[in-house]
């Protein structure tokens, strides 16, 4: 058993997690985001809670799904089926690409659903939404499932770096334990800045996109003869740094002018 452990821990593999680390950070931002989000829906004093048991539930599922996938990865990337519509619609899909586009078609209507919902709030309400929350149950639900699919590709770029399943495995529970330590923080940050959960839904409105121009680039699809390409990481971090730079500036501005507006009075 000694040997079996020591034989995992080498300076690779130790330089393996790491980067698996790294890469969990990085690629789980989205879905940090998501989290806190979907969070709000459930009742208020068990909206904690529910962020760390759906993100530990997410964990177990997270591992269960990279020893599946280390052992059926060919069955991922098969053909399952293709659309030949010559100069309308052309595709060919498997598991993967299926998985990545509706995902990325789900985060997109749940974007769009909070962002319309945003703009009808009867302002004589305080701002409050009227509509009845989930339960906790039904949240934990959404959190483990598109945790599932954001994981995907992590999944499967982490196994591009390591073939060692320990190793992996580690690295997405501690990606999971930083999840839970700053989950709780960006809820609370989210609830105490309204104005940002509008920025936050327009992240997840560019994650959609990218998911399904991933799915798409995955599935070779192309539309009216145009070919789909994906969106690539920093593409995406570029205008998400410039979205927060907008809404900063613009937060800023308006406080001077209200500010100036008061001392006119």
């Amino acid at each position: 058993m000694n040997t079996v452990l020591l034989s995992i821990f080498t300076l690779e593999n130790l330089g393996d997690l790491i980067m698996l680390v790294m890469l969990q950070a990085v690629l789980g931002f989205d879905n940090l985001l998501y989290i806190s989000l979907e969070s709000q829906k459930a009742p208020e004093d068990k909206q904690s809670l529910v962020r760390k048991t759906g993100i530990g539930l997410a964990v177990v599922f997270r591992i269960a799904l990279l020893f599946i996938l280390m052992r059926v990865i060919s069955m991922v990337q098969d053909t399952l089926f293709s659309i030949n519509m010559e100069g309308i619609f052309v595709g060919t899909f498997n598991l993967h690409s299926l998985i990545v586009l509706f995902g990325g078609i789900f985060i997109l209507y749940t974007a769009i659903k909070e962002i319309w919902h945003m703009m009808s709030l009867d302002p004589d309400n305080n701002g409050q939404t009227t509509k009845k929350p989930k339960t906790a149950g039904q949240v934990i639900f959404w959190i483990v499932l598109m945790n599932l699919v954001f994981s995907f590709d992590s999944i499967l770029s982490a196994m591009a770096l390591s073939q060692v399943f320990v190793v992996m495995a580690t690295a997405i529970i501690i990606g999971g334990i930083l999840m839970i330590w700053l989950a709780d923080s960006v809820s609370t940050f989210l609830k105490r800045n309204r104005m940002y959960e509008v920025l936050g839904l327009f992240v997840l409105f560019v994650v959609g996109i990218m998911l399904i121009t991933e799915g798409g680039h995955l599935a070779h699809l192309e539309i009216a003869g145009t070919k789909i390409t994906v969106m690539n990481k920093v593409t995406f971090y570029f205008i998400i740094t410039i979205m927060v730079l907008i809404d900063v500036v613009q937060g800023r501005y308006q406080r001077k002018i209200s500010k100036k507006l008061d001392h006119s009075e």
